[in-house]
């Protein structure tokens, strides 16, 4: 499993139980925080109407009392009230009072009047100088059928001689508790919708970080050409610049070890035959000799500045990770100029070149695909017959734009396929000439600079053709 998808999940489930535990708290507080606030409304009305009544009930006039006359009025009058959204059709409440004894001398509803409710906990507890309260349900394990019954003690100086009981349904307060723990588990819903977006942006954000990483890393593991991505100033950008740091620090060290080793296995051949040569000279012999071993000095001498000039040249696009400033390059113009840099070869050899090359441009560096054409043309020439005729192609293939050079010489042998491209490998040419064994590797560095690829292959009915494949065609 991915990183970025373990993080996903992790922040999923973080954010999806911290959600559920905070959903249910506040679901589970609403109806208790409800409750409170109509037993504290409740605590307030009785107290208020113990005090107001407590002269009529002190006199005995509990029958005749005109302000219980209209409590009892005002609980069947009917009202038409918005409250938070909600409709209010009637006051829900009843009053009864009791005497010292516990028995209910008046009722509000007018149905208990005379009954004993002397064990009832709001009176008991109010007779004896306690809160009362008590909440009594009316449809057995049936919550919602629940009435708060709040009492009050009704004095007389220091004197307890009656209690005042305000109940109320619990059902009243029912709409307003679903209603707030509806739009707390709503809004929680969005809040969790809104968390998980956040988490799926945070999470591609660094999958795709992650990923960005691993493909340059994967491109380096497979020795391709790759430049480290942008990945911003966080802290996988530090991990990229890390490992770029890290990279080019083991392969200089391990490069520099291998160019070494194998220039100096290169450089022994010229340099025994310059000090076989020199030595030679120290004698007596015909001039014609010594002029013979004194071409073979220079000519080494060529040889050795020719396998370090190119050695350079490829030590430069081999570290080179991307083209600095790709420009748009004329094959035309490029097929000239290659034309001219290798016009003399041509006539000392007696070759021509038939040159076709379509009205195409590519984006590029023009001198190093300049140098990887001419090194394509060197092979050709040095391995063709005298009077034969090279080949020079620039065509659009597909989505590709294709140089080829072709020759008519014998054709490249089953062994050497698979080291064409290796460093310092080269075949024989029929002159005995030997080459530095740079010029592929270099035409395959600088293909793969530009995005490309470089194949060469036997034609029939014999000769070589190379083929430069490079990407992006733009016709003009």
């Amino acid at each position: 499993m991915r990183i970025g998808l373990r993080i996903l999940l992790g922040y999923f489930l973080i954010v999806g139980l911290a959600a559920w535990f905070l959903l249910n708290v506040f679901v589970a507080q609403v109806k208790p925080g409800v409750r409170s606030t109509l037993e504290d409304t409740l605590v307030d009305t009785a107290h208020l109407l113990a005090d107001v009544v407590a002269d009529d009930v002190k006199a005995g006039k509990v029958n005749d009392s005109q302000i219980l006359a209209r409590i009892q009025n005002v609980a069947r009058r009917h009202v038409d009230v918005q409250i938070d959204g909600l409709n209010k059709r009637s006051l829900n409440y009843r009053v009864y009072i009791t005497d010292q004894q516990g028995r209910v001398t008046f009722d509000s509803s007018g149905k208990d009047v005379g009954q004993d409710y002397s064990l009832w906990n709001d009176v008991y507890l109010t007779l004896r100088g306690g809160y009362g309260a008590r909440s009594t349900r009316g449809a057995g394990s049936d919550d919602t059928s629940a009435v708060m019954h709040v009492a009050a003690p009704i004095m007389d100086g220091e004197r307890i001689i009656g209690v005042l009981t305000v109940a109320k349904p619990v059902s009243t307060v029912q709409p307003f508790v679903e209603r707030s723990q509806r739009i707390i588990l709503q809004r929680g819903a969005v809040l969790l919708a809104l968390s998980l977006l956040i988490g799926v942006a945070f999470a591609w954000w660094l999958n795709r970080a992650l990923r960005t990483l691993m493909v340059y890393i994967a491109d380096v593991e497979a020795g391709r050409k790759a430049t480290l991505p942008a990945l911003g100033k966080n802290e996988i950008g530090t991990l990229g610049r890390a490992l770029e740091a890290m990279r080019n620090k083991l392969e200089g060290k391990e490069y520099v070890e291998e160019l070494m080793h194998t220039l100096a296995h290169e450089l022994k051949s010229p340099i025994a035959a310059i000090q076989g040569s020199a030595e030679l000279m120290q004698e007596d012999m015909p001039a014609a000799e010594r002029q013979h071993f004194l071409g073979n000095i220079l000519n080494q001498n060529l040889r050795q500045k020719q396998l370090i000039d190119k050695l350079l040249a490829l030590i430069r696009v081999e570290k080179q990770q991307r083209l600095s400033a790709p420009e748009p390059v004329s094959l035309r113009e490029l097929a000239d100029q290659v034309r001219a840099d290798v016009s003399a070869r041509l006539l000392a050899r007696g070759l021509t070149l038939d040159a076709r090359i379509d009205k195409l441009i590519v984006k590029g560096d023009a001198l190093l695909l300049r140098q990887a054409v001419g090194n394509l043309l060197d092979n050709a020439i040095d391995f063709s017959p005298a009077g034969a005729i090279i080949t020079l192609r620039g065509e659009q293939m597909g989505d590709e734009t294709v140089i080829s050079v072709s020759d008519c010489g014998s054709g490249i042998p089953e062994f050497a396929r698979e080291r064409l491209f290796e460093r310092f490998y080269s075949l024989p040419r029929p002159d005995g000439a030997k080459s530095t064994g740079l010029g592929l590797p270099f035409v395959r560095e600088v293909m793969a600079l530009h995005g490309g690829r470089v194949t060469v292959d036997n034609i029939e009915p014999h000769g070589v053709c190379a083929m430069l494949h490079l990407p992006i065609v733009l016709v003009s």
